[in-house]
């Protein structure tokens, strides 16, 4: 594409949101652009690309990376023109037009929809003593590919679905436990159904005072109910959630709201003309971060990125 060029719609993320987004926008021709500052995927290929997804309609079980292969096959045969590690540095308004710069350079379009998920997120740690020295050395923050598991003592930390989906998966080739620090799981009902009849053994109320070992993960010792005690391990895999690093969306002059995430109305449009947002960085009362939401939203941020563009007779 030449460097002139003016586009309908740049597109800064490429997530499941801003994948949608680019779908719906080829489908009614505007030229697209999708800027992703890491790899194409998000949170799918990111943090836990092994995992099964049960509850995105029309699949019973698909897993993240399958999923996140998908959409991006969908996108590119729909010519979205898609570019990897090429983070947004900065939103600008043009002349009748909006500046999107790049470190490897500038774009012109006449809209633009935000779909950065957590931003450069990076997965929560612990802070326990011997996390930061064992980590890659038997802690792990994404569960490794089931055939890595085989024959190893996996020790699951989290509460949430995707720490008792990860402890599922393993449980299916090894010996599994899971700890978590209250009496009871965050995660949908339906998980924990699954958790009870499975073989994972659970450590509920329980804090981690020490992961153990010299050149890799051996033991791991917690604290119950006031008592010590230590489990022998050879993964720990830690999902206790991701710490976002949003601070960009200030740069980009979006009004926040108190959760830093953007403010947006049920148009998903934000504060400033021709930007719309869609997906986990949006927030409105009764948001659901889910990818089927995060796509729905996505839809109606196109559509309203192609009113703002385009206006047709009806809009």
């Amino acid at each position: 594409m030449e460097p002139s060029m003016v586009y309908d719609v740049v597109i800064v993320g490429a997530g499941p949101a801003g994948l949608t987004a680019g779908i719906y926008a080829r489908s009614k021709m505007m030229s697209t652009l999708i800027l992703e500052s890491g790899k194409v995927g998000g949170q799918l290929v990111a943090l836990y690309p092994e995992k099964g997804i049960h509850n995105y309609p029309g699949f019973e079980t698909v897993q993240a990376r399958k999923l996140s292969d998908k959409l991006y096959a969908q996108a590119e045969s729909m010519e979205c023109d898609i570019r990897e590690n090429e983070k947004v540095e900065d939103i600008i308004d043009g002349d009748q037009k909006i500046i999107v710069k790049t470190a490897k350079g500038e774009y012109e379009t006449m809209s633009v929809i935000i779909a950065i998920g957590m931003g450069d997120f990076i997965p929560r740690k612990m802070g326990s003593p011997g996390e930061d020295e064992l980590t890659g050395k038997g802690i792990d923050y994404i569960l490794p590919q089931k055939e890595d598991l085989v024959g190893k003592r996996v020790v699951m930390f989290g509460g949430g679905n995707s720490a008792i989906e990860m402890a599922l998966i393993a449980d299916s080739v090894t010996d599994t436990t899971i700890v978590h620090r209250r009496p009871e799981f965050r995660a949908d009902e339906m998980n924990v159904k699954n958790l009870n009849e499975s073989n994972v053994r659970r450590i509920m109320n329980a804090t981690v005072k020490s992961f153990n070992g010299k050149d890799r993960l051996e033991s791991i010792t917690l604290e119950q109910d006031g008592k010590e005690m230590t489990i022998p391990a050879d993964l720990a895999v830690i999902n206790i959630g991701i710490t976002a690093d949003l601070g960009i969306l200030k740069r980009w002059g979006l009004d926040l709201t108190e959760n830093g995430l953007i403010k947006v109305g049920v148009d998903m449009s934000t504060n400033r003309n021709g930007i719309f947002a869609c997906g986990d960085v949006v927030d409105y009362p009764g948001k659901y971060k889910q990818i089927i939401t995060g796509c729905g939203e996505a839809a109606t941020a196109c559509l309203m990125a192609y009113k703002f563009v385009k206006k047709p007779y009806w809009a």
